[in-house]
């Protein structure tokens, strides 16, 4: 019954370290994977959306400046710690509203600056087993996330999700979907509708891929259809990821995620936003300081090549849009539920267990 998604996969073999990426925009029609060997290729893969998901953006450039540091022209460690920096500033261009990628090359910059001096194997050591870390890390907090946010949820729940929040999106079990895998663990019945998720339909090529593949039933809908299911289905619980959440809690994630909290606000319908501690961005306070990503017009008017509008018309395409904290009815994060939503909590439970 239990399959798990492997997105993301560091591998040796005779010729060297290489990284493993599921190409998510084949799927579900094809399973096929990407093997990295140099870091342009895992930004091509970031920004194109092979590899997709905060957690797992983060993890994939974590291996992505350690790609650079072997790879490094000089034998010295100084030639190493610059290729490895310059990898790290690159990587940070390829997409950014997530936050978990900037928390992972900080991670692995604080690693060059500690092993700066020290020899090339030794640097190129460090910064493996830092990335190596940041992904058990992720595939921990993945199931403490289930673990606290299936106690939210009744057996033989109705629930809507939007996006894709599931192993594909990190290192195992997601985030929102976590919850819905860990209600399976325990033997509660749950059924999903998934939103499709324009304009590139992660909920229903990715999303609902990962729940059939766990025998979890499961109904795809249009994102405009979420109002009119929560009117006439019973929804018992809306549950979605996050790309960034600021220090009062507004949650930037997949566009479409707004008008769902409107929507369950309206029915009285509990939204909860699953996501991990590395997500929460503290720097910020409000949502409008999240910086909002813009993507190609033609994701809209020609995803996958289809033609669905006339040339020449203008096209507006932000992949996230941000929820404000009133509207979110808990928090879900490896360290605890955070309900209500605000400030305080938010600081006390991200302080627990630091």
């Amino acid at each position: 019954m239990s399959k798990k998604v492997t997105a993301i996969e560091w591998l040796r073999d005779e010729s060297g370290y290489q990284l493993i990426l599921l190409d998510q925009t084949l799927l579900p029609g094809r399973r096929e994977f990407i093997v990295c060997r140099n870091v342009e290729l895992v930004w091509e893969a970031i920004k194109m959306l092979r590899v997709r998901g905060a957690p797992a953006i983060g993890i994939s450039a974590a291996y992505g400046v350690c790609l650079a540091a072997l790879s490094a022209p000089s034998a010295t460690s100084d030639g190493v710690a610059v290729a490895a920096l310059r990898a790290a500033d690159y990587l940070a261009t390829s997409r950014p509203t997530a936050v978990n990628l900037f928390w992972a090359l900080d991670r692995m910059r604080a690693v060059i600056g500690q092993h700066h001096s020290s020899d090339r194997d030794l640097i190129q050591k460090a910064l493996i087993e830092e990335a190596l870390r940041i992904h058990e890390e992720d595939r921990q907090m993945c199931h403490a996330i289930g673990s606290h946010g299936a106690t939210l949820l009744a057996d033989k729940s109705v629930i809507i999700t939007h996006c894709n929040a599931g192993g594909l999106a990190t290192a195992e079990y997601g985030t929102a979907l976590s919850v819905i895998f860990t209600c399976q663990d325990l033997g509660k019945q749950v059924q999903v509708f998934a939103d499709e998720t324009r304009p590139l339909w992660q909920g229903s090529r990715l999303t609902a891929w990962e729940l059939l593949e766990r025998r979890i039933p499961t109904t795809v809908i249009c994102d405009s259809m979420a109002a009119h299911v929560m009117q006439t289905k019973n929804i018992d619980a809306v549950i979605v990821g996050a790309d960034r959440i600021t220090a009062r809690g507004d949650v930037a994630n997949k566009i479409g995620t707004y008008g769902l909290a409107v929507a369950a606000k309206y029915h009285s319908v509990p939204f909860y936003v699953a996501a991990p501690s590395s997500t929460f961005d503290l720097t910020l306070q409000h949502g409008r300081e999240i910086p909002i990503e813009q993507r190609d017009p033609a994701e809209v008017i020609a995803p996958y090549g289809h033609t669905l509008a006339p040339v020449g018309v203008d096209v507006y395409n932000p992949a996230f849009d941000v929820t404000p904290a009133e509207l979110i009815t808990a928090l879900i994060t490896e360290r605890g539920i955070i309900q209500p939503v605000e400030g305080g909590n938010i600081r006390t439970i991200l302080n627990a267990n630091a």
